[in-house]
């Protein structure tokens, strides 16, 4: 539950804990009082909670407590809660007014003065993934990501999935393309499962794209350089709607994946497959890494256990065995 300040506060302080609770039927089963030397020396501290709560009230004149109906207190502490919750919302009203100076302050440093109208250039890294960190925390309705360049590194996986599961529980709509490489990586893949569980939906484009990011359909980032070492923030609206049409062009030509299947180890076996393929076809171990987006240390893992499963002594029988194996006829 999040914590909502005074009025949470006062509910929990209002409540009495298990000791006091139970201290309370007691008194009720004994007729709904009791003296205060009868109140056991382990009961001290409960007794004062009901007397806090308002539970109990202490009859001076002969020393005893009395149950009060929890009607009544409820009622005290729901009114106390009701006007804290009033005045909270009060001061949630006033916010915009009272941090306006820091907001113009904030958007007069985020735009350089002598970048063109509706789009700013970014050339240090740091700087990009700042402004992207706080596009993203703007956003509230949509996110659009088309990322190429293979898997992801393992390391940045637990941070875009926790970033996802925030984003996507606060309703915003997720859609990334990636290139059909991310398929033979168990860590993208695992992410993939886990994030198109939470809702995100991802899909593998095989055609060439380009690196971009639209939040709510307001604000884009593409690369202002070959290498992506600069980006430029796109704010300018028939820009915006433009990446936005190209984005969707991809989507439409992009593969749907089960995520979850391959996640479950479906993904081993498709590499498998896509290595066995371009193998009975003929390419070098190279060639396939740089197809697959795999290094060569990799991919000649794959071989090895092909070449065990094939039997194969040495690549060239492995490739002949498989392309036997693909057309029916004998390896031999």
């Amino acid at each position: 539950m999040a914590d909502l300040g005074p009025a949470s506060e006062l509910l929990t302080a209002a409540l009495p804990d298990a000791a006091a609770r139970e201290l309370y039927c007691a008194i009720l089963k004994d007729g709904g009082r009791i003296r205060a030397a009868e109140v056991a020396p382990g009961d001290e501290a409960a007794l004062r909670r009901l007397v806090d709560v308002g539970l109990l009230v202490h009859q001076l004149m002969d020393a005893s407590y009395s149950a009060v109906d929890p009607r009544s207190v409820t009622e005290r502490i729901g009114a106390g809660i009701r006007l804290a919750s009033a005045r909270l919302l009060v001061e949630a009203e006033q916010l915009p007014e009272l941090m306006d100076d820091l907001t113009r302050a904030y958007d007069a440093t985020s735009r350089r003065a002598d970048a063109p109208s509706g789009v700013r250039y970014l050339a240090d890294m740091a700087q990009i993934r700042h402004e992207i960190a706080v596009l993203a925390e703007r956003c509230r309705w949509e996110c659009l990501t088309a990322q190429p360049g293979g898997s992801r590194p393992a390391e940045v996986l637990p941070a875009a999935l926790e970033a996802a599961r925030r984003y996507l529980g606060q309703g915003t709509a997720m859609r990334m393309i990636y290139e059909p490489a991310v398929r033979l990586d168990p860590a993208n893949v695992a992410y993939a499962a886990e994030a198109t569980r939470l809702g995100c939906v991802i899909r593998v484009l095989a055609a060439p794209f380009t690196r971009l990011m639209i939040f709510d359909r307001a604000v884009a980032v593409i690369p202002a350089a070959a290498d992506n070492s600069s980006a430029a923030i796109v704010e300018d609206p028939a820009t915006v709607t433009f990446l936005v049409g190209v984005f969707e062009q991809q989507w439409q030509q992009a593969e749907g994946v089960n995520w979850a299947a391959l996640a479950e180890g479906a993904a081993v076996s498709a590499v498998h497959e896509q290595v066995g393929r371009l193998l009975a076809q003929g390419l070098t171990q190279r060639a396939i890494g740089s197809r697959l987006g795999l290094s060569e240390r990799t991919v000649a893992g794959h071989i090895a256990r092909l070449r065990e499963l094939y039997d194969a002594e040495t690549l060239f029988q492995l490739g002949w065995q498989m392309r036997g194996a693909r057309t029916g006829e004998s390896g031999a």
